[in-house]
């Protein structure tokens, strides 16, 4: 009898090990250029905006058959880039951006986004949810991205203080006024593979 459960135990255990090889060897890793790829950020306030860009330190996107089924980027926080400003108020936003007051870079050296699902809503078009790490809190996030010719593009709006990022929000200070800085910004992301 002990022989026939392990028996069993054995030809179960090898079903479930080509199985897992059969999906994995299905599902095509494909290496994001970090070197082409951009995110540009948008920042607002209630006297203006502030734009720049921050690197890509390494990221996949994951195919089954053609089709987007998952992926995973983490950001470089430490090169927080200010574009719309020059010399030294240029360098002051960008420090106060690395600050602790925002995104704490010294702590939390890095960002990331890991793709939970992905449907494909219309040819390319693809409703992507997953989970996003800021400054060490992680929420889940969805948007669209579109996918052709081995590029991936999105425009997101993510909330900062959801990632306790609440240095000048209306949502939790009194009387700002024009020192009122929103509580959203956008990422522009174009991702080449």
């Amino acid at each position: 009898m002990k022989t026939r459960t392990n028996f069993t135990k054995g030809i179960f255990a090898s079903i479930i090990a080509l199985t897992m090889v059969a999906f994995s060897a299905d599902v095509e890793k494909k290496k994001v250029d970090v070197k082409n790829s951009t995110i540009e950020w948008t920042g607002e306030k209630l006297t203006g905006s502030h734009a720049g860009t921050i690197n890509l330190q390494e990221g996949y996107l994951e195919f089954s058959k053609g089709k987007l089924v998952g992926g995973e980027f983490t950001a470089d926080m430490t090169s927080i880039n200010v574009t719309d400003l020059k010399g030294d108020n240029k360098k002051k936003l960008e420090g106060h951006l690395s600050s602790d007051d925002f995104f704490g870079v010294k702590n939390y050296p890095t960002a990331k986004f890991t793709i939970k699902t992905a449907a494909e809503k219309s040819n390319g078009v693809y409703g992507v949810s997953g989970d996003m790490t800021i400054k060490g809190k992680t929420n889940p996030i969805a948007f669209d991205l579109k996918v052709s010719d081995n590029t991936a593009t999105t425009s997101l709006v993510i909330d900062r203080t959801k990632y306790d990022i609440r240095y000048g929000s209306g949502s939790f200070f009194d009387n700002l006024g024009d020192k009122t800085i929103y509580d959203e910004f956008t990422l522009n992301i174009n991702l080449k593979y």
